[in-house]
């Protein structure tokens, strides 16, 4: 999906002219993929535009640079600030995807990161629906990739870092070139990590399972959590456990969580259909709730909101 331009991108402290907002070709990152990311939502609520979980998004992205090691030259509060003014110079009343990026600048080539100076950007566009509208309301067609996720221990999956969602980006293509919409991903056991950009749910016998991220190699998924948090009080059990692909196969609902495909249906897995091949009772519930959620309809939810004006 093409990204519609925006105004202003906010740069190191200053906001910078989307046309404006460039790096050196000898950026380090550019090369060696040392940098770390968030992906963030706003929307519109009564009471104006809101961002879903910011601080929760900040407090991740901070988590990820302090793994890689990498020191961001900006504190949690003036990051938020910067979501916050990226959204309302804008004028994204309607919502839209946040994207704070930290990297490695230009200055310093060759392996070692640590020498290299330390950039920080925030940009925001409008950005509809991830994995399409259909996908949303009906479903969507995934397959098992023949790509592996990251081991956990040859490189950190519990830090959003650039480089290494090539992993991702592989079994995204592979899926897509299959005709499918998306792809999951297996642990180097075998086991059921993630999809490409997405935690992965299934319901059996009406309690949800979800693969666990210390082990199985998933980003620990700030939409994950919330889906968590909605599902345990709607009454729902929720436990973290290995999964293996056949578990998807003979699941009676499964269903995608992300922060840019928010809450999605699987309808099939590799050809096989997901219970009856449509959204279940349990999947259409959570995303109703999560949707209403993030639009300040749900009393209970609205500290999740950081209201922009």
């Amino acid at each position: 999906m093409p990204i519609a331009p925006t105004t202003k991108i906010w740069m190191d402290g200053e906001l910078v002219d989307w046309e404006q907002a460039t790096v050196h070709v000898l950026t380090h990152t550019m090369h060696y993929g040392s940098g770390v990311f968030e992906g963030i939502r706003a929307y519109p609520t009564s009471q104006g535009v809101a961002v879903f979980r910011l601080g929760d998004h900040i407090r991740r992205l901070l988590a990820s640079a302090r793994v890689f090691m990498i020191d961001v030259p900006f504190s949690e509060d003036e990051l938020t600030q910067a979501c916050r003014e990226v959204v309302r110079v804008n004028e994204l009343h309607d919502g839209c995807y946040l994207r704070p990026l930290v990297y490695l600048g230009y200055g310093e080539m060759g392996l070692n990161p640590l020498p290299c100076p330390v950039n920080v950007a925030v940009a925001a566009w409008p950005w509809g629906t991830y994995l399409g509208d259909d996908g949303v309301t009906n479903g969507v067609s995934v397959k098992i990739s023949s790509w592996r996720r990251h081991d956990v221990n040859a490189v950190p999956t519990a830090a959003k870092g650039t480089g290494m969602y090539v992993n991702s980006s592989l079994a995204k293509v592979e899926a897509l070139k299959a005709g499918y919409d998306e792809a999951i991903l297996l642990a180097q056991d075998g086991r059921v990590s993630e999809c490409t950009g997405e935690n992965l749910f299934i319901v059996r016998d009406g309690v949800l399972l979800t693969p666990p991220t210390s082990d199985a190699g998933a980003l620990d998924g700030i939409t994950q959590d919330t889906v968590e948090t909605i599902a345990r009080d709607l009454g729902l059990e929720v436990r973290h456990e290995q999964l293996i692909r056949t578990d998807l196969y003979l699941a009676d609902e499964a269903f995608l969580t992300g922060t840019a495909a928010e809450v999605v249906p699987i309808r099939a897995v590799d050809d096989r259909s997901v219970g009856t091949g449509r959204p279940g009772p349990v999947t259409t519930e959570i995303q109703q709730i999560y949707f209403a959620t993030v639009r300040g309809e749900v009393d209970r939810y609205k500290d999740w909101l950081d209201h922009v004006e």
